[in-house]
Order: structure tokens, then sequence, then C-alpha cells
């Protein structure tokens, strides 16, 4: 999972920042923009559209493994700590710290009265739990929870828990107390300490339903503290320590084939020593499986790459327990020692590449060794005896060096296939799904023989309806592709209608591509690091997203094989670019002067010198701060982002944009726009984005974004220096030069075609599942040929509504219907409605 650091790239504040397109080119960096046809809906009476879909059933296309469709869970968007975790009592242990974030102290979330301080000493609860508090009799301490507050139903049952020591002859009372500002949610309860630590336990019955609840801790004596926990008693399959039930059961909806876990860009970013018994452990080190296992008290905290921390509560045994309940396959990812997600960072260090080989094979035992073994009895000991069947396991996520990171994952996939050979080493493709990295990545693991390798992007809902067929072109005896993290950048119903036409080419390719999940999978709506994500939710409630929905659909009824079909395609556009240009910046200061723009006949368009000042160019309110100085525009503001201002007209083509550019300050280079049709649809040509490090020209429709044409060659451009920048659209063909010399070239004419389909066979039914993706404003009459006698009727499913539609807690207008469909037989007419996914499960009798 990609960094969220700030890029002139970025969709929105705090969006992912990959940028991936169908073309890489050249040299440069600067950034302009050219303009694009919206998504926007048609007018909604559209006429019905004429298609036709053929369905072969005589011969067989690939096997769908019912491993296809999975989920990938990243502690990211408070996922784990306040959501999957059931726990609801934040920093139980009083772990936090500034070192892990500014804001952190070891009393975040708790407010005390009386005499109580955090102390860390040799009196400590043990030596991976660190911190306790320190509490005089009449004192006390009240937790917070996540977010507005702990949550607790009416008529449900919550287990409270807390290690506790006093050296009091007498024993220290202890007063629990579950309130919120209306009073009592439950009868107070008391439990004694005595003695050593030891763990103390009482059980509370809600009497009201409330979000915003307090847990307080009071003291009659001097005590200590530690470890203060409340768990719903419901859990997920009634487990202790275990999954927050909501969540948990619309993850188990989704049919999933495995859990890839626990990430991500938090498994292998940050230093990489770990704990050690001496000294202690680092703050800030990747995610190591033991730290996670064990009794829950004995457990690290880590700080998590997503900015707070995480308990390790959730671990690899919970883990591993969550994917066998849901009859899941269990997909861990380890560390590679080459961070990627923006880090950029190799750890040259053979002894702790060697240590890391071995934790890795630590794991694979503990996940499938006999009971006999050191890991296995670690595992039976936890309260699983027989083995979790691992199959497949990951080495690194997105890294940004491929040849330092494929060095290393040799070392771990020999040493994996010399002790476990029947366990599937997955390699990666770095963090985009095209460009010199991924190239690279791609003719490594080709030139190795890696069995499969992860495939990471998040595009726009164009470049996911474009690109339907990428996967038809990959070499079938190639490796296979574990597609781990994907998804269009909104959780609108038409950004989940690119995601499903997609699909159905994911499985007309299931022969090459084995493995897919949907990323992220979870968010939390008061703690987000990221978005789109699949299923949302706050302290009471949850709910599926559009494209949780289009998932569900897919994953509830992938079949056992693909049925060879061919579909009649929608009439592609051949219009030429239009638009009009602009000038943008992010998170720097740039001059731009004598910009002209020059039809493809000789005609000046466009020409200003901002001699008489910038009443040609059209800014919009916030976007930076732009002025005339000393004869060019300028924009000042060092820290505003996406400040595009525009000029021209929109029914502008085949011209050429000429402008100087000046960087004055700030961390990346230029932005020039063309093809402008207004903010959420243009190009630009983007140099020095990235922090200064790429340069791309990237697309942008309905305000998301994919890439044109780029270089990741590490090309800077300086302070002070100016540039000059040219960019020539003719028709769909655009290229771009860089102080006279040519930078990189594309023509823009992929099909985003909205009528999409996939058939499959469902062998244990006798049923054909015809699968229908219509992304367009126009319903879609299609004569369908089945090639074979079926039954009269079919059960029909929807998932229709408006495109810029979005499921909330408080209303999900895209929710599946069904219905069954009459009168049909081997040939059959059906209408499939504007902004649909249809799924028709069709019993054959022939």
């Amino acid at each position: 999972m990609p960094t969220t650091a700030p890029s002139s790239a970025s969709a929105a504040p705090r969006s992912r920042p990959r940028r991936r397109g169908r073309l890489t080119l050249l040299t440069g960096a600067l950034t302009l923009a050219l303009a694009v046809p919206a998504l926007a809906a048609p007018p909604a009476a559209a006429d019905p559209t004429d298609y036709t879909l053929n369905v072969d059933p005589a011969h067989q296309g690939p096997a769908i493994d019912d491993t296809l469709y999975g989920v990938f869970f990243e502690d990211i968007n408070r996922a784990a700590d306040g959501g999957l975790y059931a726990e609801q009592v934040q920093n139980r242990s009083f772990e936090y710290d500034r070192a892990d974030n500014a804001s952190y102290t070891p009393l975040t979330s708790w407010d005390t009265t009386g005499s109580a301080k955090v102390v860390n000493d040799d009196g400590r609860l043990n030596a991976r739990n660190r911190n306790y508090l320190s509490v005089d009799g009449g004192s006390s301490v009240t937790n917070s929870g996540y977010g507005t507050g702990i949550a607790v139903r009416k008529g449900e049952r919550y287990d409270f828990s807390v290690w506790a020591r006093t050296g009091e002859a007498a024993g220290a009372p202890l007063t629990l107390t579950l309130r919120d500002s209306s009073g009592e949610l439950a009868a107070a309860r008391r439990v004694t300490a005595r003695g050593g630590w030891a763990k103390y336990t009482a059980t509370f019955t809600a009497s009201r339903t409330s979000a915003t609840g307090r847990l307080t801790v009071a003291s009659g004596a001097p005590v200590a503290l530690d470890m203060i926990s409340l768990f719903p008693r419901d859990t997920y399959k009634g487990r202790a320590n275990g999954m927050r039930k909501d969540l948990a059961e619309k993850i188990a909806a989704l049919d999933p084939g495995f859990v890839r876990f626990p990430g991500g860009c938090l498994v292998n970013t940050g230093s990489h020593e770990g704990y050690d018994e001496a000294s202690g452990y680092q703050r800030r080190r990747s995610y190591q499986w033991k730290d996670t296992i064990g009794p829950v008290e004995e457990r690290a905290t880590n700080a998590n790459f997503w900015g707070y921390n995480q308990s390790y509560g959730l671990g690899y045994y919970e883990y591993f327990q969550f994917a066998e309940d849901i009859g899941a396959m269990p997909l861990p990812v380890v560390p590679a020692l080459v961070t990627g997600c923006g880090e950029n960072k190799v750890t040259d260090d053979p002894a702790l590449l060697k240590r890391h080989v071995q934790d890795t094979l630590d794991l694979i035992e503990f996940a499938n060794g006999p009971v006999t073994s050191e890991w296995g009895r670690k595992r039976a000991a936890m309260g699983h005896p027989k083995p979790f069947h691992l199959t497949h396991l990951e080495v690194g996520n997105e890294e940004n060096l491929p040849d330092a990171f494929f060095a290393r994952f040799k070392e771990f996939r020999a040493a994996i296939e010399a002790k476990y050979p029947d366990v599937t080493v997955i390699s990666n493709s770095g963090p985009d799904d095209s460009g010199t990295i991924f190239d690279r990545a791609w003719q490594l693991n080709r030139d190795a023989k890696v069995d499969m390798v992860d495939e990471h992007y998040y595009n726009s809902p164009q470049w996911f309806l474009e690109n339907n067929e990428r996967y038809d072109s990959y070499d079938r005896n190639g490796p296979k592709v574990f597609l781990g993290e994907y998804a269009s950048q909104d959780n609108r119903f038409g950004n989940a209608l690119s995601e499903a036409a997609y699909m159905t080419g994911l499985e007309r390719n299931a022969d090459v591509v084995k493995l897919a999940s949907y990323a992220p999978l979870l968010a939390r709506t008061d703690s987000v690091q990221w978005r789109p994500d699949m299923i949302w939710f706050d302290g009471q409630r949850s709910w599926g997203s559009a494209n949780y929905e289009v998932q569900k659909l897919f994953m509830n009824n992938a079949g056992d094989r693909v049925v060879p079909s061919t579909a009649s395609g929608t009439p592609a556009t051949t219009a030429p670019i239009t638009g009009a240009i602009g000038l943008s910046t992010w998170a720097t200061s740039a001059a731009y002067d004598d910009v002209t723009v020059t039809g493809a006949d000789g005609k000046t368009l466009l020409s200003d010198d901002f001699s008489n000042g910038d009443g040609k160019w059209t800014k919009a309110a916030g976007r930076g701060t732009w002025q005339v100085e000393d004869g060019a525009y300028v924009q000042s503001d060092a820290a505003a982002e996406n400040t595009l201002v525009t000029a021209g007209d929109p029914g502008w083509q085949n011209y050429d944009l000429h402008v100087k550019a000046t960087k004055k300050s700030g961390k990346e280079g230029f932005m020039v726009a063309f093809g402008v049709k207004d903010t959420g649809n243009h190009y630009w040509w983007n140099l020095g984005g990235w922090g200064n490090t790429r340069s791309a020209v990237e697309k942008t429709t309905g305000g998301a974004k994919q890439t044109m044409a780029g270089t990741e060659d590490g090309t800077k451009i300086e302070t002070g220096r100016s540039y000059d920048l040219k960019v020539q659209v003719r028709g769909r063909q655009v290229t771009l030069y860089l102080d006279g010399k040519k930078w990189g070239s594309f023509t823009d004419d992929a099909k985003a075609e909205p009528f999409r389909q996939v058939v499959t066979e469902d062998k244990k039914t006798g049923e054909l599942i015809v699968k229908v993706v219509n992304a367009q404003d126009a319903a879609a009459r299609t004569r369908i040929d089945l090639g074979t006698k079926v039954a009269s009727t079919a059960r029909l499913t929807t998932l229709q509504g408006d495109p810029d539609a979005v499921n909330t807690a408080d209303a999900q207008p895209i929710a599946p219907r069904q219905s069954t469909l009459r009168g049909i037989g081997r040939q059959f007419t059906h209408t499939f409605p504007a902004h649909s996914v249809t799924f028709l499960r069709i019993k054959k009798t022939g």
C-alpha cells in the first residue's frame, strides 16, 4: 500500500498518490494539464443500445480457483484497534509515546483524578509491557475509548479485566463504572487486588445503549494497574480476545477465498531491529510476527506506519484463527528488509537478513508444524493444536528498488523451498501498474521463474474501463498474478461499476490471475488515512460501500470455470482532445511567463506575457495565491496544493501550447494543463512531482487520475532555473517538449468500454452464470444466445443506481435486488438497465 506523502499527483488530500498509465516514456521533471471528456452521465432518457452476447458452452475456458477472490486486511483507518479487534479501551497498557506520534503521551485517552502517574521501572508487568499506572488511594482513571467513546448496547455483556499489584496487606479495592454524560450505563462492579501482579475480571451488563461511554477504575488504596480492558462478550464466533461481530460478519459474507495480512505498508517500513530482551525494543520497526503471539499482556506495542499505535492484540494467531473461521486461506506477508511505500531504503545487514529468513521459517512452522515442534507447540499452547494449513506466503510489499528487493527475495525463497517445498512464495512488482520499476521487477520475476507476482494499482474509473484486456496478453506459462491491491478512486457507484467491468476481465483470465483483493478493507469514519474503502464503520454501526456490494456479488457467484463468450461493443469516440489550458503548482511556488497557444493553422489563439495583468485567467477561490510580479504570473504560496488557474476556450483542439516556467521554492516542480474542461476533467504535465522525484502526464476524469506517460529517472526541477515547455495536441496524439527536446508522447485512444460481460459455470448447480456490467446511462438491449438448452426461468440479481450514489450509515441505496426472470430460452433478449451490474443464474437442461 503506497505512502500518503503529499504529491502534486494526489487526487485529494490524504488520498493515494499512485498514478498509473498505459505508456511509460523518456525523461523530464515539470507539470502541464490536458482536458478529457468527463464521466458525467448523459441524459437520463438515453435510448436503449443494441448488443449481442453469444456463449459457447461446447468449449471450456480456464478453471476458476476457489481462492480467486479474497480480502486484504491492513491496520489502516483504525481497522484493527478500534475496529475489527473488539477491544473497547484505547491505550490499555499506557504504552503510547511521543516517539510514535507527536500528540501521544502514556495517558492518551485517559483522564485521571487524585494522584496517578505512569511508571517505567523494574516493577513493570513484563519486559515488553514496560509502562504501568501507579494510583494512590482515592484516585481514579477513566478511559474514553475510540472516537466518540466506548459503545455498548442494551442487554449485552462486556467483560472487564485488569492486571493489578499492591503492597497493601488488606488489598486494594477497585470500583469499576461504565457511564456516559447521561449517567450509569451498567451497574458498578468491584474487585479487590491483592499481592503481586495478577489478573482480575468482572462483567458489565449494559442497561441502555450508548456510543459515548467512559470506563472508570477507582481505587481505595495504592495500587499499580496495567492492561485495563473491556471486551464485548458477543464477539465473532464467541472467541475471547476476538473480533467485532458486525465487521467480521460482513467480511465473512463475502465468502473470501483468502485473507492477506497484516499489510501493506506497515509490514516492511521503519527500523528492522525489532524486540531485544536486553535493551527493550525499537519503537519504530518493521512488523514482526513473533511480537504478536503468546499471552496478550506480553505482546509488544508498535508504532503503526499510518500514524497511530497498534497493540498487537490482533496478532498472527488471531489472523490465522479468523481466516479459518471464515473458511479462507491465510496469506501472510513478511518484511524483505527493503522498504517500499515511499521510504526506499535498503537494510544491508547479512546477520539481520539471516534472522528474518529464519523468522519466516519459524512462522511456517508455527502455522503448520506438529505440536512436538518448537513453534507448533507454541501454537498449541494458544489453543490450536491442529495446523492452520498455510500454503502461500508473500515476501515484501511494493518495493521501489527491484534489484535490491529481489536479491533478498531469493534468499527467502531458497530457504523456504528447501524446507517447505509445498509453500508458494509470492514476489511483487512494485507500487504501480506500469513503468520502469514495474518492468524491471517483472523481468527479474520471470527470469527467476517465480511462481506468483503481486501487482498493486489504484487508478481512475476511466482506467479500469479502458484496461479490461490487461491480462489477455500475459504469458500463460509465466508467473501467475496476485492482484493484491486495487481500487478506483472513490466509493461512488460509478467507481464500483468500473471495478465490476474490470473484474469480468479478471475472471476471463483466471488461468493467469489466481488471486485478487480490493483494498483497503476497513475504515473507521473518525480515523481515515486512506479512501476509498470497502467497509465503513463507527463505534456502533457498519455498512458496505457500493464497491463492497460489487465485490460480494462477484465473490459469491464466481463459478468453477469460464465459459467462452463474446459480446458486441460500444462504438468508440474518435473526437479530438479539446479544452482550454491551465497552470498549477503543488506545495511549490512558481512563476510562469510568455504563454502562447497557436492553432495547427498557425493562428494565435492566446498570447500573454502578463504585461497587462492576469485578466485572461480564471482563478478558483482558495487555490493558492496568484498575482503578476515582475512581468510573470506567480503562485507564491509554497504550501498550497492543486492551485490550477485556467485560460482559453474549452472547445480548442489541435494546438500548440508554449510556456516558460521557473520554480521559486517548495517541494516539487511545475504543472501545466491542457485539454481543460474544468478542474476535475483535464490533462496535466506534472514535471517534478512526487516530491520532485518523478514526472508524468496525468489524465483527470471526474476528479480521478491516471498516468498517460511518465518517467522515474529521478530528474529534479532546479529552483531558479527557467524551463521552456511545449505541448503539441493533434487529434488524440500529444507530444511534449522540454527545453526544445522531445520529452515524450502518447495517444489517448484506449476505449473505455462501458458494456462488459463474462460467463462462468457452477458445476454443482449446473447453472450458467451470465454476468453483465452496463456502466453507461443508456440501457443495453441485448440479444443473448446461450448455445444450449436451458430452463425457462433464471435467478436474477441486479445492482443498479445513480453513478454518484454512495452508501452511508443512514442509507444504502446500492443494494442487490433479486427476482426471477421468466420466459427465457437458448436465445432471448434482455435489457440491462443503465448503470447496473446484472447476474443471471440459468440452469442448463441440454
